[in-house]
């Protein structure tokens, strides 16, 4: 048997300093907490984080079970609430996000629904961008009416239609993307804050495309930060998580949700995220200067209609963005020329089948890039108004830059650009 050390290392022993709205300043920079936070050695002393794949704990005795179930002793009971694997990208990912506490559950959507879950009851309202994802849209619009709660959908960026979609004692959260899928549009967080506060309401904000490696929402007055772990958190497309960040008392209730409903995060996948959060910073800035550049390239090309990205000088969020943000991310969104939806449709579908590289997947956030055509497939279930008004038109394509050199990812790309203007 291998000795083990006298003295076990002690890991990243990180303090928050919080204040009253449940911010907190963390004592080391993004890129240390991103390797190191909420792992402290066992007494195995390993150096890489754990995986604790067991569903259950054991005890000393019966008093000491008693005292864990009782809430009178720190400790472990059940993987679907409490697991050590689980818990250090819980912390972890406060930690960058700049949050007291988070909750991690089984995928991006589980996250909106445990939200939900916690802050909504029957007769109440929700105001929320029409520039989310379609599921999102589906969730609030579909499934969450069936327990009573309406949802009202405006523009991400008109304040006013927020404002006036407001009804008193009864709208109990807003919800947005910034930037937004598919178009990138960039809401005015505080702004959106201020008049979510000035009548009792939450906000909360899907930090999916920018993570908090470009942008930190809670510190322009954000309640509630929404992530799909299986986007950039991960980055190389392995496995499905989401997570929940803000403030401790916030998130109680979040944590009482997936604790009775279960929507909880594996330890394995959460192994895996914890990998992903140690590039984190690196992934992102290398994703944004790819996207950029395919912009701009895409901007130039005569069989392209318009280009929807926040880095561009001509995108109408471009100085908000570069007032929230870091950096500008990796989804790039253009629309190709077409007379009819129809002649759209042809014209985006013959540059993604043109591409022998790229994956065609509904899928983001992946070292791979990904190309999609958003209204037959992540909006394909909105009805034709609904698409209509959040702006995706048949000839529109999402591109989710990768890692790739960025020349062969043009090149993939022109060889069905090119083919429609002859």
């Amino acid at each position: 048997m291998t000795d083990l050390p006298e003295r076990l290392p002690r890991g990243l022993q990180y303090e928050l300093n919080q204040d009253n709205d449940g911010l907190a300043e963390p004592q080391f920079s993004f890129d240390t907490l991103a390797v190191r936070a909420g792992h402290t050695p066992t007494h195995e002393a390993e150096h890489s984080e754990p995986i604790f794949l067991t569903s259950s704990f054991v005890y000393g005795s019966a008093a000491e079970a008693a005292q864990v179930f009782g809430g009178e002793k720190t400790g472990n009971i059940y993987s679907r609430f409490t697991n050590p694997t689980v818990r250090i990208f819980e912390q972890r990912l406060a930690a960058l996000e700049g949050g007291e506490r988070c909750v991690a559950t089984a995928s991006g959507m589980a996250a909106i629904l445990s939200v939900a879950m916690a802050y909504l009851a029957a007769g109440d309202h929700v105001v929320c961008s029409r520039a989310v994802f379609g599921t999102t849209t589906a969730l609030f619009d579909k499934y969450m009416r069936k327990f009573g709660v309406s949802t009202t959908f405006v523009d991400l960026t008109d304040l006013a239609q927020w404002k006036d979609a407001i009804k008193d004692g009864k709208t109990k959260l807003f919800f947005c993307e910034t930037p937004s899928n598919p178009l990138s549009q960039v809401a005015d967080l505080k702004a959106l804050a201020t008049l979510a506060h000035e009548h009792d309401i939450l906000l909360a904000v899907d930090n999916c495309f920018c993570t908090p490696a470009l942008q930190q929402p809670l510190k322009f007055g954000a309640d509630l930060i929404i992530h799909s772990a299986t986007k950039y958190l991960d980055g190389q497309g392995r496995a499905l998580g989401g997570a929940v960040v803000g403030s401790a008392k916030l998130l109680e209730e979040v944590f009482l949700v997936t604790r009775t409903l279960g929507p909880s995060m594996s330890p394995f996948n959460a192994w895996v995220f914890l990998k992903g959060l140690e590039t984190l910073r690196l992934r992102m800035e290398a994703h944004s200067a790819s996207a950029l550049k395919l912009a701009l390239w895409l901007e130039a090309h005569p069989a392209v209609k318009q280009v929807y990205y926040s880095g561009l000088p001509s995108h109408a969020g471009h100085e908000l963005a570069k007032n929230q943000q870091r950096a500008f991310g990796g989804i790039v969104s253009f629309e190709v020329k077409g007379d009819t939806p129809e002649q759209s449709r042809a014209a985006a579908w013959q540059v993604i089948d043109s591409t022998k590289m790229l994956s065609i997947t509904g899928n983001l956030g992946d070292t791979k890039t990904t190309i999609t055509h958003p209204a037959t497939t992540t909006h394909g279930r909105l009805s034709a108004e609904a698409k209509q008004l959040a702006g995706v038109t048949e000839g529109l394509i999402r591109i989710a830059v990768g890692l790739e050199d960025i020349e062969d990812i043009q090149q993939d790309l022109a060889r069905g650009l090119n083919a429609l203007v002859g």
